[in-house]
């Protein structure tokens, strides 16, 4: 195992200082999953990175708290409690419970005005809460209202890991950070001035989003800032467009983990997926997600990929991450800039994209062609 880029998150992703408290955790296969040979090899290889990171913790800084837990099973799942209590200490979800809160924010069916009366909660608690976290359990806990109020409440660094893979440590993750967020950069000047944007693909993909008065987030991998967030490996830029504003159809030919037998087609009117098309099995698996809840169908995220050095189609967590690739989302925004609560997020990917921004007189700014970045 290369450590080198382990040693590189404290170092330089998350620069932590002697005197701070960094929380690692990960999760474990559960009995009633059913997963391939090869995915469990993946996942059993979790707890060794993330004991690995642990280890060289303790010589960085002040203390390090580890710990595991049985996998969620989906994307946008809270963690369990004892996470909380280890992020927040146990004072502050004491106090949520006593006032019946805590339940409402794992479940994520919490009102506006209970959101704020949990956040006033945990704020005069922030002083005892990690200055940093690293999430290294293979369901993401990226959109949560853990992660969440993590980094905007108590301005806790935060690294997401989910679907990592050992052999990322020999390639994506050994990206040159600086020059990757100079990219970043540039992209997102682009958006920022633009008020909508085409995506179209060879296999057929055609859809137009919205992106408004929304931010733009660059996820470089450098998460030094307080409230840093975002994914490790890291290489793109995103932002959630407005609801109910995407219109047309998505061709995905990659599953989160394997490339599909046959291509879906996935329906988009109003900014929600109304229908697939397909004979593929993992459109059984992906309606049944989606028909739990409308929130489910939501086109969430548009992210466009800027790491040279990712290369993995069959990882989401990388391939989002390939340079000259697009990926849209579905299921919750609410943790970067949109509307939508739920406990579900689930990236696509598109490869040999063609976007274009398109600003409010209607003129184009191709930024992709053929999957080739022109920025």
């Amino acid at each position: 195992m290369n450590t080198q880029p382990l040693v590189n998150i404290y170092r330089i992703n998350l620069k932590i200082k002697k005197y701070e408290r960094v929380l690692i955790f990960t999760d474990t296969i559960r009995e009633d999953e059913a997963i391939p040979e090869s995915e469990k090899s993946r996942r059993n290889a979790l707890p060794d990175v993330a004991k690995n990171l642990e280890e060289i913790g303790r010589t960085f800084c002040k203390e390090v708290l580890y710990a595991e837990y049985p996998a969620t099973g989906v994307h946008g799942m809270e963690p369990p409690e004892k996470i909380w209590r280890l992020a927040f200490g146990d004072k502050a979800i004491d106090n949520l419970k006593k006032i019946e809160l805590f339940d409402k924010l794992l479940n994520k069916n919490i009102s506006r005005k209970q959101l704020l009366d949990a956040k006033k909660i945990l704020k005069e608690h922030c002083r005892n809460a990690v200055n940093a976290v690293i999430a290294l359990s293979n369901f993401s806990t990226s959109h949560t209202n853990f992660r969440d109020l993590l980094t905007k409440l108590c301005g806790a660094r935060y690294a997401s890991m989910p679907l990592f893979d050992v052999s990322m440590l020999e390639g994506a993750m050994c990206a040159d950070w600086i020059k990757l967020n100079k990219k970043g950069v540039a992209i997102k000047k682009i958006l920022d001035s633009i008020s909508k944007l085409l995506l179209e693909t060879p296999n057929g993909t055609e859809v137009v989003l919205f992106k408004g008065k929304r931010k733009v987030h660059i996820d470089s991998g450098i998460l030094s800032r307080k409230g840093s967030f975002g994914n490790l490996p890291a290489g793109e830029v995103f932002f959630a467009p407005v609801e109910g504003s995407a219109e047309g159809k998505l061709v995905i030919e990659w599953a989160p983990t394997r490339k599909l037998n046959s291509p879906l087609i996935l329906n988009v009117k109003h900014g929600k997926v109304t229908s697939i098309e397909g004979n593929e099995p993992y459109r059984r698996e992906l309606e049944e997600k989606l028909n739990k809840t409308a929130e489910n169908k939501n086109i969430a995220e548009l992210g466009v990929g800027i790491n040279d050095r990712a290369t993995k189609p069959d990882n989401i967590l990388e391939s989002e991450k390939i340079l000259g690739t697009v990926h849209i989302a579905l299921g919750d925004n609410s943790s970067f800039g949109g509307k939508i609560r739920t406990p579900f997020h689930q990236d696509f990917i598109f490869f040999k994209p063609t976007l274009y921004c398109i600003d409010e007189n209607g003129e184009k700014i191709k930024i992709l062609e053929k999957g080739n970045l022109l920025v």
